[in-house]
Order: C-alpha cells, then structure tokens, then sequence
C-alpha cells in the first residue's frame, strides 16, 4: 500500500497564537512557477475555474482570516507559510473551532474563508465550498490483529456495537475494543455519516481527543480498533481495507475508497473574495499548493 504518512515542510515563517488564532507570518521569497490543479466536485461557481492557464497572483496585500475545521487547520497553517514566502505583503491568519464555526463564519462574514473537513450540508446556505483537498478516514487496527479487510456494513456494524466480537469478522475470539473521537470533532462527524448513517456510535467505546491518541490507544491493545485521517498514518498502526480497497491515493481519488471526504474552504456567496483571498485561493489550487496538499499525506483535489 502507497503510504500516506504526513510530511514535514519547514519554512523561514514564524507562527505565533494569538488567544484562539494561529497568525501565520511569512518571509519573503520569489514567486514560482505555478499550475493549478482547480476544484474536484462541488466547486463553486467564484472558484478559480481558469486558474490552471495561469500563476496565481501573488501580489495581493492584506490579511487573509480562516477559520473552522480543526482537521483543516494544520493544512491550511503550512499553506498559508509557503504562500507567504511567495508573497511578503500578504498575512494569513488560522483558527480553529470545528467545521461547524467554519461555515458560520463564512456566512456571516467573521472570517474571509471558513473551513469544513465535510461536504456542506443541504441547510448550510449563503456559502460556496472549494475542495482543495481530499481526506481518506482509515480503519486502523493493532499490527499483530489478522483481520485484513472488512466490508462497509461490518465496519458499520462494529462502531455500532451490533459485532462485538473479532470473531464475527474472521478474527481470532476477542472483544472488540473500539477507539471512537470526540463530540465535535470533524473526523467523527464525517466518519459518523458516511458509515453508521443515522445510527449511533455504541456507548462502550473509549473517547480520544486526537488522531495521535486513537493511534496510540489501537497500537497498545490487539483487540482495539479505531479511524484516523489518512495524514496520520505511520508504522504504530495498520489500514484495514474497505471492501477489498486499500486507503491508497489512487483508491482515494477513484473513489473506489468508500470512506473519504472532502477538505472545504467556505466563500460567501453573496460577493467575491477580497483580491488577497482569491490570490490565495488561487496558490493553494495551483501545482505549488497542491504539492503542499501531498506533503501533509492528503489526496490532491483534482
């Protein structure tokens, strides 16, 4: 399986936090070369659509303000360093608070760009998304576990508390452990709606506030099972494949994956981006920022 372990980029930026913001600020550097990847699905109609014929502009000043997802937000703090070194005059600002706070402050306006690690909902007007990254979820399990694959229901099943038992699933007789995420956590509400539906997570399982924790809670107990964004796979952990497919980058972008989900930068729809929000847009769609998106172990939006 190609891994997708989460790189490093290391930059002469310097991040400070400010109270609930991260401010990113950047150095200056030359601009290069750059080709926009653009939008996968349910690109709005204010997305840089043309931005693969051309660089993105990279002299635009200002301070751009984003806000939400706090899967999102690792992302888009080492996209906003890179953009600033191609970019002195320009000020990138992240913070946190949930996909949730993300597309409230692209409604109303608090923030220039929310950010969602889901699709936006039916009932989420006023706002436009821009996929600028794709979000395998991996079923993890103990390495020394012999499950190798599981289908959509069982998986469905396990987290719901319906299979119990190793066995159930052509495993060895043990009680299934599962490692669930926090209320309010991206990863959890994605995973929640694309695999139980409208059934709740069994009670049982055990709370981690962080990709790390799951990880470190499946690595330690053979029986214990979990999910975790691609980005933070590594070595502690194995993927189990999803319906005979691997969490690989081209499973992902196929589609044949099942369990994945789109990163979102959130616009308002009633007027366009300042000129430094679009140029920054327009760097994180192009083939620089989308490089980026690879780096951090994400799938590229198109």
């Amino acid at each position: 399986m190609k891994s997708l372990l989460k790189g490093k980029m290391f930059s002469g930026a310097v991040l400070t936090v400010l109270t609930s913001a991260m401010i990113v600020t950047g150095c200056g550097g030359n601009n290069a070369n750059n080709n926009t990847s653009g939008a996968a699905t349910n690109a709005p109609s204010n997305a840089p659509t043309d931005a693969a014929t051309q660089a993105p502009e990279t002299n635009a000043s200002g301070t751009v303000t984003l806000a939400g997802s706090t899967s999102v937000q690792p992302l888009a703090e080492e996209l906003g360093t890179a953009y600033m070194e191609v970019n002195k005059d320009a000020r990138i600002e992240v913070a946190g608070g949930g996909s949730g706070a993300g597309v409230k402050a692209a409604q109303a306006g608090t923030a220039d760009i929310g950010m969602a690690s889901r699709a936006v909902k039916d009932d989420e007007t006023g706002i436009e998304p821009i996929v600028v990254a794709i979000d395998g979820i991996a079923v993890v399990a103990n390495t020394a576990n012999e499950v190798e694959n599981l289908t959509v229901d069982q998986v469905k099943g396990i987290f719901a508390g319906t299979i119990k038992n190793w066995s159930e699933v052509g495993g060895k007789d043990g009680d299934i452990v599962v490692i669930n995420r926090e209320e309010g956590s991206g990863t959890r509400d994605a995973f929640g709606e694309i695999v139980l539906g409208e059934e709740p997570f069994v009670a049982e399982a055990i709370i981690q506030n962080s990709t790390g924790a799951v990880r470190e809670a499946v690595s330690q107990d053979v029986n214990a099972i979990g999910y975790i964004s691609t980005g933070g796979m590594n070595d502690s952990v194995k993927a189990v494949k999803v319906d005979d497919h691997e969490p690989t980058e081209e499973n992902i972008k196929s589609g044949l994956y099942p369990i994945q989900r789109p990163f979102n930068f959130l616009v308002g729809d009633s007027k366009d981006p300042s000129a430094v929000a679009q140029a920054f847009i327009d760097y994180v769609l192009s083939e620089e920022g989308q490089a980026i998106v690879v780096e951090n172990g994400y799938v590229t939006a198109k």
